[in-house]
Formats: C-alpha cells, structure tokens, sequence
C-alpha cells in the first residue's frame, strides 16, 4: 500500500502512547481515522489534540475484550465513514510485572486476554467486512520483542506476544489472495502510559501474585521513558513497512542478528552441547544488552527498593530474593 489518502483506519489503544502516534502519522499521511480506547480521559484529551490541529478523528471507548462492543463498534465505523476500515491497527496492550511462580490464573486471563485475544477479537470482527467490501486493505499488530524470547519477569505477557507474532504470520500468508497485506511491530519498548495498566484491570480479575502500587508503576514508567522508542518514530516505521508489504518491523539496530540469536537458542535447546552453549550465548547477550544502555543513571537501579517486577510478600512459595522490596542478590566475590 503506497497511497494512505482517504483511507478509513482503525487503532485500538488509540488515545496515547504507540497508538497515538500511529493517528499521527496516518492522519498527517491522509488516512480518515477512529481511534478506540477503553479510558475516556486518554480518548478526550487525544481529541483535544486533533482539534487543535484541526484534524477530524472520530473516537469510540471500546474494552477490546468485550466482543460484542467490538461489534457494535464495528457497526459504528461503518455508519460514520461508510465502509468498513481499510486498515485495522491493532495496538492497545497492558503488562504487568512479577516472577512467573508469583503469577495467578487472573493475571494470565487478564493479560493474555488483551494482549492477545483482543487482537484475535478485532480481526475476527472487522475481516469479514473488509474481505465483503473487496476492497483489500491492510492489518496491523503491534507485538513486542518479548514475543521472541522468554521473560521470567512478564511471563503472560511474553506468551501472550508470541501468540501474537504467529497470529499475524498466520493471516499474513491467509489475507494475500484478498489483496489485504500484514505487518508485526515488534518493539522493546516504547514510550508510552502502559505502566499504567493496572489502572484498567477489571475487578474481577484483579487478583495478581505481583507486587503493585503506585511506586512500582511510576519507577516502571521512567524505564519506558528512560529506554522506550518515540511512538511517532515507531509510527514512521511502520508506516515503511507497509509501503514495503514488510511482514515484521523490529526497531533494533541488528534486526537480523536479533532473530538469528533466537532460533539458535531454540537449536540449542535441542541437545546437551547446545545446552552449555546456551548459557555461554546468554551471559554474552547480557553483557551486550548492558553496553547498549543510554548513557547516565541506570534506569532499573532502584527496582528492588521499589518492589518492581517482585512478587507479593504473602506468596511464601517464592524466594526472598523475589519477594516485594527485596534487596538484590549478593554478588559473589
């Protein structure tokens, strides 16, 4: 897709963050866009935004997992530009932070269903209308690096983006005989208000093995603004991306080396040499990761004065060292 002008898009978690940029862009590029969100103080003050810009979006709140909302939402689009969307984005996503031992049935309901079956939810509701409409088009996910390695630290969320990353390569292959192209976002990170997911948490599943409070999602969110992508920039390259039919997007400075690593960590998972090397290939990538922080104060130091990414101090299963306000390990002399 190379021409955007008049073009009906879709963004869920559209109010702020990735999703915001995403309007932006498009919006700027000639795309008529709904934004959907499920806190109406984000969808408010991102119409505020485009008002002042002199920009019409038209904006819906919409709980992605709520799937006869979506298509009452759905219903509404076409009524209000005509059509069904010519792009679907879908972009809004919660995480939450705790050992994977300290993880309960509800905060894997909760994650997993936004993460990854609110994705499920938006294609399987608005792609039979664009496929009606012959009109081709293009779908859109935005997943994350998590998807492709595992993290012990927001286990649902990195098997809720896995399953993303497979959805979406599923219906990249599907979608090309209707003329409606695919593309993955896959970031590490973004500067974006995701720490606050807990804010939108449903009381019925609010029971969570992780510590959480008003420390640990303000300490979180100065690691996403410390170490996330520009959602514009995340926007601009996605933007690329589907002028170039490009199947995944990963904002890293070695894309190919990054993916490489992956699948040889799953070769050596195969056998007890590849094992050892394994170990060997994890510490180099950790010594890596280290050099490429930004420059000045760590933006993790604190995390255990701060109880982020520890369990609740009730859960007597799990290690101290995991435990909420836990001090860090000591390191070995």
């Amino acid at each position: 897709m190379k021409d955007f002008t008049g073009k009906v898009l879709f963004i869920t978690g559209g109010a702020s963050g990735a999703g915001l940029g995403q309007a932006k862009v498009f919006s700027e590029a000639g795309c008529r866009v709904c934004i959907a969100d499920i806190r109406q103080d984000h969808l408010d003050e991102a119409k505020a935004y485009f008002k002042e810009k002199k920009v019409k979006v038209h904006t819906i709140k919409l709980d992605i997992t709520d799937r006869k909302a979506y298509a009452a939402a759905a219903d509404e689009v076409e009524k209000v530009f005509g059509s069904p969307p010519d792009m679907l984005f879908n972009t809004a996503g919660v995480n939450a932070f705790g050992p994977a031992e300290a993880s309960t049935f509800e905060d894997f309901d909760w994650v997993i269903g936004v993460d990854l079956f609110g994705v499920i939810n938006g294609i399987v509701t608005f792609l039979p209308r664009m496929i009606k409409a012959g009109k081709g088009g293009y779908i859109c996910a935005v997943a994350s690096m998590g998807g492709f390695m595992p993290s012990t630290g927001c286990t649902p969320y990195s098997v809720a983006k896995a399953g993303v990353i497979m959805l979406m390569e599923c219906y990249y292959q599907a979608l090309k005989p209707y003329g409606i192209g695919v593309t993955c976002v896959c970031p590490g990170g973004i500067k974006s208000n995701i720490d606050q997911s807990a804010l939108t948490r449903p009381k019925a599943l609010a029971n969570t093995g992780y510590n959480t409070d008003e420390k640990t999602m303000a300490f979180e969110h100065n690691i996403y603004q410390t170490v996330g992508i520009e959602p514009v920039e995340l926007a601009k390259m996605l933007k690329k991306a589907i002028e170039d039919e490009q199947f995944l997007v990963i904002p890293s400075p070695d894309p190919e080396g990054m993916l490489r690593m992956t699948l040889e960590r799953l070769v050596n998972y195969t056998t007890p040499e590849g094992m050892k090397r394994q170990e060997g290939m994890m510490a180099k990538r950790m010594e890596e990761m280290r050099q490429r922080m930004p420059q000045g104060p760590n933006p993790y130091a604190g995390a255990a004065e701060a109880g982020w990414g520890a369990a609740r101090k009730d859960l007597t299963w799990v290690k101290p060292t995991r435990m909420a306000g836990a001090p860090p390990p000591k390191k070995e002399k």
